[in-house]
């Protein structure tokens, strides 16, 4: 039996992704290698939001290679679809397929393989290139729901929007993942049942603009009416939402996820910049006003929950002044952890061609000083729950003196003993050290 590994790097989307490429390659008879030193076909399913992400693809590339030589090495993700011929010259790789073909990697991987069958490569369109146009794509297919004992065993990824109608001046992600396009009411309904039935019980919902879910749709709908729509048709025990953009956190979005027991104290807002100025050049939709008040309203709304962002440091022209104003909002909002990044240019962006690129050694400084920031945040919010109990998810079978876990307040929580992996549970924290906290079992659900 021809055996195959899956390695994806990037976003939850992307993971989302490369669990429906498993899925596709055990329904075609193959078997999953747990390294990619044991597989006969390694899929590489890439990122290229940034250069350091095109970096990391090319650096496994080579050791896939390197210590695996007669590995069949096919690429396919946003690096893929943005430049394919850019992969394909390098050393081992057999096959690079975009995103836009693929829903149909198993079908194009099975031809590289010993046992060989479906579509042999004579056929394709170029030896080893198959990428099209992926604005053609209108509608978003169900990710393949898997089994309990398969990839991840507590918090599933289910994708239920693909691509992006936003044109952030920074951002390759539309180029690569075409329109905005969501998976249909009924579809998610399904995919949401199947995996409660296999056992899950935290489902994770992702896209890439997650808040623009359903507007497209005939009729149209809202991301609001779908985590409704989830809440009162399936029996998951909890939704955690991933990336949501600011203006999608609604008043009616707020209010339902506070009051859900259902859904996890967990906003995750992107804010990229604190500066007005820098937020235009960037053709963001809000003023720092605006995503000020959103964060507020989920503080008000959500004393205990988890707030987070994404923040861009040395954007063309960002001067002191802007990441002034940029980290003084910061320290101003309740956040209780940041993502932040160095601009990295990418390639056929407006800013790419902007002038006055900021020098590396000072956006290094800046991201330095937010992440330092962003550290004493997120230490005071774990001390604040010393004493107190917090609901949690096990993430492994515990296999010595801690078991690890997941708060629904998104923090990592170590619990004395041996525990079961997927119990969920309130476990009482007894101090707080480094990134995380230390508790016991106080009641199990």
């Amino acid at each position: 039996m021809a055996t195959y590994h899956v390695q994806n790097f990037g976003c939850r989307a992307t993971q989302a992704d490369g669990a429906a490429i498993e899925r596709q390659l055990l329904d075609r008879g193959m078997e999953r290698a747990d390294a990619a030193a044991d597989a006969e076909v390694v899929v590489l399913n890439t990122c290229t939001v940034t250069a350091s992400a095109d970096q990391d693809a090319r650096a496994a590339i080579r050791r896939v290679h390197r210590e695996n030589p007669d590995a069949k090495i096919l690429v396919t993700g946003c690096y893929a679809q943005r430049a394919p011929q850019e992969l394909s010259g390098l050393p081992g790789v057999s096959l690079v397929v975009g995103n836009s073909h693929k829903h149909q990697l198993a079908d194009y991987a099975a031809p590289l393989t010993s046992s060989g069958g479906f579509v042999p490569l004579a056929q394709l369109a170029d030896a080893n290139v198959i990428v099209g146009d992926i604005f053609a794509h209108t509608e978003l297919t169900a990710a393949p729901v898997f089994d309990t004992d398969s990839f991840e065993k507590t918090r599933p990824n289910l994708k239920v929007q693909d691509g992006c109608n936003n044109r952030c001046s920074f951002c390759i992600i539309p180029y690569v993942r075409g329109k905005s396009r969501s998976l249909k009411l009924a579809s998610v309904l399904r995919e949401v049942d199947g995996l409660v039935a296999s056992g899950y019980r935290e489902i994770v919902l992702s896209g890439i603009n997650l808040g623009r879910w359903g507007r497209e749709l005939m009729p149209r709908s809202t991301f609001a009416a779908m985590l409704r729509a989830i809440l009162q048709e399936t029996a998951v025990e909890k939704i955690r939402i991933s990336s949501v953009e600011p203006m999608d956190w609604t008043n009616e979005v707020i209010e339902l996820v506070a009051s859900s027991p259902r859904i996890a104290k967990h906003a995750h807002v992107p804010l990229q910049s604190g500066s007005d100025r820098i937020l235009r050049q960037m053709h963001r939709k809000y003023r720092p006003w605006h995503y000020a008040d959103r964060i507020e309203r989920v503080r008000r709304a959500m004393p205990d929950a988890a707030i987070g962002a994404d923040v861009m440091v040395g954007f063309p022209g960002e001067t002191d002044e802007d990441f002034e104003q940029t980290r003084a909002l910061i320290e101003s909002l309740p956040f209780t952890y940041l993502h932040v990044f160095t601009y990295s240019s990418r390639p056929g962006t407006p800013s790419a061609a902007m002038p006055e690129q900021v020098p590396v050694q000072v956006a290094r400084g800046r991201n330095r000083i937010l992440r330092e920031l962003a550290a004493r945040k997120k230490q005071e919010f774990m001390r604040s729950f010393i004493g107190r109990e917090l609901e949690a998810i096990t993430l492994t079978h515990g296999d010595g003196e801690f078991t690890e876990a997941l708060t629904d307040n998104y923090l990592k929580l170590w619990l004395h003993g041996r525990l079961e992996s997927n119990q969920r549970l309130q476990g009482r924290i007894r101090s707080a050290e480094s990134d995380v906290l230390i508790g016991s079992v106080a009641a199990v659900a």
